[in-house]
């Protein structure tokens, strides 16, 4: 943190190479230049303008030459917009000081969590990966009364609407048939915004000579049809199970004119080309779905309300097109295979490091993580303007959506020092909530096993933001700031498995006196393998299966080993093995043995009777020898026992060297046109 030059405006602060603009709003927010400046590590009080979006807009303007950050999210559009006209590619961000810190009655304090959001807003962000949808406009309006009548016909105006009734109830013709209308029944639907494809049965077009009501023709089964966009007022289920996350589909209460009003207002708007958010990243290499066909993790395809992940192979395959973002998969999947890509995991966790650290290096105590995203900023926004504000020690973290939080950001925000985190879901159904709570019961018994006090985590799903304020100040009384506990300083590199086991080495630095092994409930994504030794043959079926190298043989001799610290309990190895004789144990164990391989079985090689080469195992050969003795086909044949002791290349010379009672008798000789012409000359 260093402080830069000077513009028209006067001292300019520099954080991270951006310039930081604060604006104290018209006076209404008591932020000092000096105290903020100390907060910050700099030397000089940086310039507090009063009306940065107003009269003062030139300084943003001058400063454009940089990256900024404006301590101002209510203005974005118009910082964007005077971005814009002055053809600058820099990047301009926003943070908002003003609700989530200077804006309560804890204001007076807030310096150090001030500092903390303009360093974690300084952290750089990449572009976020889009994909591409296009809509036509063709739209099918689906109902059962005149209510969907009347909202065809208003769409009909500007889209190409198909009116599907799906009810006996008699309907009134419209004077002017400036729809398609017909009477059905959707039995499938798949599909996004642009390609919904759907399969009707039951269906019949409406009669153009229908008198007082819709009369139709005759009815068919299984018609299909694309469409772009879907206003679906049916008093059925919803085509799919996630509405809010499936991009052209609206189902609002069709009792409700003003929700239906609502989604005809956005429906009109939905032609054209469209970006979206490609909100996750998939890594095939390190996926442990399946092997061979056998299936081991499957919590992304378990857990995704929009079923837009399936498995494909090997792997899974994610529609861009249909993920909702809600980020659940990313959130569960034990190897990091699917990422967050909004902003992803490097941004997000850099930025959780940067706002912790940069709280307690200027001054600040017992800091409380809030974790919330979109819908919370409204709840928080309300608490700032109607009621107490926050207290000066909960820390407003803001990402895509909450339900990506997962077991590696809970760990690091408890690593980092963290007294309590906070993740505020108000609109978010409870069993939408499933990923993230076996997370945070995951995180409460690592803690408590390891004796340490802090770092715990809870989910406000309340809505209201009076009880949210209370329980945010309730939160922030009882924090105990520990002095005992070593606040961690690492950065969060690597991959998912390698971040979460930076956190838990140095959580488990801060515990004293407690066992090295912690048993975790089922689904967790560390732990061991216990195999029944008397039951393994060494096949090693198992050491092929295992995708993340946890098991492991030995070229030399039939050895199975096990290397904890790699397995993700993803229980291939157990639906692999033909003998039934693995079974998963979650668990984590910090000893030095966990991080090395371990040997779990070994036996000698039997070695091959003809050319003395190693192979097999001596106990299972000597066992198939054992079984196979008094067969029939063995039990007068010395030699069949023989080809058993022989490796895979003297076993098939040995049977080619034996009788073949199916030989046809010796190969004939082949011959030539000079063998048919001397044997010719030699008779005459």
């Amino acid at each position: 943190m260093v402080m830069g030059g000077e513009t028209g405006g006067g001292v300019i602060l520099k954080l991270s190479g951006k310039t930081i603009l604060v604006c104290d709003c018209a006076g209404t927010m008591p932020i000092d230049g000096a105290s903020l400046a100390k907060a910050c590590g700099a030397s000089v009080a940086p310039r507090v303008h009063h009306a940065l979006c107003r009269s003062e807009i030139a300084t943003f303007e001058d400063v454009l030459g940089d990256s900024v950050v404006v301590a101002c999210t209510q203005e974005e559009p118009l910082f964007q917009e005077t971005a814009a006209k002055t053809n600058s590619d820099v990047a301009v961000n926003t943070v908002n000081i003003r609700e989530h810190a200077a804006w309560g009655e804890e204001a007076n304090r807030a310096e150090p969590k001030i500092a903390a959001l303009v360093s974690a807003a300084a952290v750089d962000r990449p572009p976020t990966p889009s994909v591409t949808l296009t809509s036509q406009g063709r739209t099918l309006v689906y109902g059962c009364d005149e209510t969907a009548l009347d909202a065809a016909c208003q769409l009909a105006s500007r889209l190409n609407v198909t009116l599907l009734l799906d009810a006996a109830e008699d309907v009134i013709p419209p004077m002017v048939m400036n729809l398609e209308i017909a009477r059905g029944h959707v039995s499938r639907a798949n599909g996004h915004l642009g390609a919904f494809r759907l399969v009707l049965d039951g269906y019949a077009s409406a009669d153009p000579s229908s008198r007082s009501m819709l009369s139709y023709s005759e009815a068919r089964d299984g018609v299909e049809i694309t469409v772009d966009l879907i206003l679906d007022l049916s008093r059925s289920a919803p085509l799919f199970g996630s509405v809010s996350q499936r991009d052209g589909y609206f189902k609002p209460d069709a009792r409700s004119l003003a929700g239906v009003q609502r989604s005809i207002f956005e429906l009109v708007d939905l032609i054209g080309t469209f970006d979206k958010p490609r909100y996750v990243d998939y890594d095939a290499d390190i996926c442990v779905h399946s092997r061979s066909e056998k299936i081991g993790c499957s919590r992304c395809i378990d857990n995704c309300p929009n079923t837009a992940i399936a498995g494909d192979g090997d792997g899974v395959s994610v529609d861009n097109y249909v993920c909702g973002g809600c980020g659940q998969c990313a959130s569960l999947c034990p190897t990091g295979a699917i990422t967050y890509a909004v902003p992803g995991p490097a941004v997000d966790l850099e930025r959780l490091r940067v706002l912790l650290g940069a709280y307690r290096t200027a001054g600040g105590a017992k800091p409380v993580l809030l974790v919330y995203d979109h819908a919370g900023e409204e709840v928080l926004s309300a608490i700032g303007r109607f009621g107490r504000g926050l207290p000066a020690n909960v820390l407003p973290y803001s990402i895509n959506e909450v339900r990506t939080v997962g077991l590696d950001l809970l760990l690091l925000a408890a690593a980092y020092g963290a007294e309590t985190t906070l993740i505020l879901c108000p609109r978010h159904q409870t069993n939408a909530l499933q990923g993230l709570l076996s997370q945070i019961e995951i995180l409460e018994i690592i803690l408590e096993d390891l004796g340490i006090a802090v770092g715990g985590a809870t989910v406000l799903d309340e809505s209201d933001p009076d009880l949210i304020e209370t329980k945010l100040f309730e939160v922030s009384i009882a924090s105990t700031g520990s002095s005992a506990f070593e606040v961690g300083k690492f950065l969060p590199m690597g991959g998912k498995r390698d971040r979460m086991w930076l956190a838990l080495d140095h959580l488990r630095k801060n515990a004293v006196g407690v066992p090295n092994t912690i048993s975790l409930p089922s689904g967790a994504p560390f732990g061991a393998v216990n195999v029944n030794l008397d039951g393994c043959t060494l096949c090693l079926a198992c050491v092929s299966a295992c995708p993340t190298g946890a098991l492991l043989d030995n070229q030399d001799k039939p050895q199975l080993s096990f290397l904890e610290h790699s397995c993700v309990q993803c229980g291939l190895c157990r639906t692999t093995c033909p003998e039934s004789v693995i079974a998963l144990e979650p668990r984590i164990d910090f000893g030095e043995s966990a991080r090395v391989p371990r040997v779990l079985k070994e036996e000698e090689p039997f070695k091959c009777v003809r050319c003395s080469k190693p192979f097999g195992v001596r106990s299972s050969v000597e066992h198939m020898i054992d079984k196979l003795k008094d067969h029939p086909m063995f039990a007068n044949d010395g030699q069949a026992l023989d080809r058993i002791r022989m490796c895979e290349d003297c076993r098939v010379v040995a049977q080619f060297d034996t009788d073949q009672p199916f030989a046809l008798g010796s190969r004939p000789k082949p011959r030539t046109r000079d063998d048919y012409l001397n044997a010719d000359g030699e008779e005459d």
